[in-house]
């Protein structure tokens, strides 16, 4: 006879209701933390020194390995692989980590590679975040929220990118370049040098090309500061030799709206970046 349907779950049943759903041919590391609803499917790996928050998903033949912690709501497809060594020669088998933040998801063959002791010691990926297929994050790479690397998207080590950043596919960002909020790197692009925020960037090697409307559109920027951005990107963009003379007109007119003050911003700390490699300034 079937139980009364109002009766109370057994003990029994809310155990098992409570227990992560990991398919059989799953391999789980016992000393892997995984939260209570986790679904864990084919032929997936977990190592040792993973940690999974709730409501995440391993859809199947995915690689996790530690030190590493995945946030909330985060979806991994198959053939991705999170946590792997970072490919750095000063590697010697550090407890370095990797840090994902929530809902985010990693399509298929994405791989993200933990940090090197020479540096950050840790990879940070922020929240809510897509990593399409074939997508590749290096070493002590930090990423901000709101991300789209599209398709076969490689960023190199030490490098950051802010929130809101889009790349097209096969877009190349070489190690410790910063790419600024709201920037779109398009399809194909090999950045060498710093993109800053709210801009397109395209070509080989990539240049600054026009102001991010897309994007910033999405954004909902305030129509004020849009008008400033558009100015802002006339007076800083037309060459290197008229950048100083454009910053100083920028931060005399444009400085009381707080999307300019965030591109100089990002501006004088890219300066002060090259100067300390000894390089030329964008």
């Amino acid at each position: 006879m079937s139980a009364h349907p109002h009766a109370p779950p057994s003990p029994a049943s809310s155990r098992a209701s409570a227990e992560p759903r990991i398919h059989p041919s799953a391999v789980v590391d016992p000393a892997a933390r995984l939260a209570d609803d986790v679904r864990v499917g084919p032929l997936c790996v977990v190592g040792g020194g993973v940690e999974i928050g709730p409501g995440c998903e391993l859809v199947g033949s995915c690689t996790l390995l530690g030190p590493m912690r995945l946030g909330a709501r985060n979806v991994v497809w198959p053939y991705a692989v999170l946590g792997a060594a970072p490919q750095d020669r000063s590697h010697r088998g550090e407890p370095t980590r990797l840090e994902v933040g929530e809902g985010n998801v990693f399509r298929e063959h994405v791989t993200v590679h933990r940090g090197t002791a020479k540096d950050r010691a840790a990879t940070r990926l922020g929240s809510f975040g897509m990593y399409l297929v074939g997508a590749h994050v290096a070493h002590d790479v930090v990423v901000g929220d709101h991300v789209v690397l599209a398709n076969a998207t490689l960023v190199g080590g030490h490098a950051c990118v802010g929130d809101h950043v889009v790349t097209g596919g096969g877009a190349a960002l070489a190690p410790f370049v910063h790419v600024g909020e709201s920037a779109f790197v398009a399809g194909g692009a090999c950045v060498e040098r710093d993109v800053p925020p709210f801009v397109v960037a395209a070509g080989d090697r990539s240049r600054v090309r026009a102001l991010n409307s897309v994007g910033l559109a999405r954004r909902a920027a305030p129509a004020p500061s849009l008008v400033a951005l558009e100015r802002a990107f006339r007076l800083l963009f037309r060459g290197d030799a008229a950048r100083a003379a454009g910053l100083e007109i920028a931060r005399r007119e444009l400085a009381d709206d707080p999307w300019v003050q965030r591109l100089i911003a990002f501006l004088d700390a890219s300066a002060a970046r090259a100067r300390d490699r000894g390089a030329k300034p964008r």
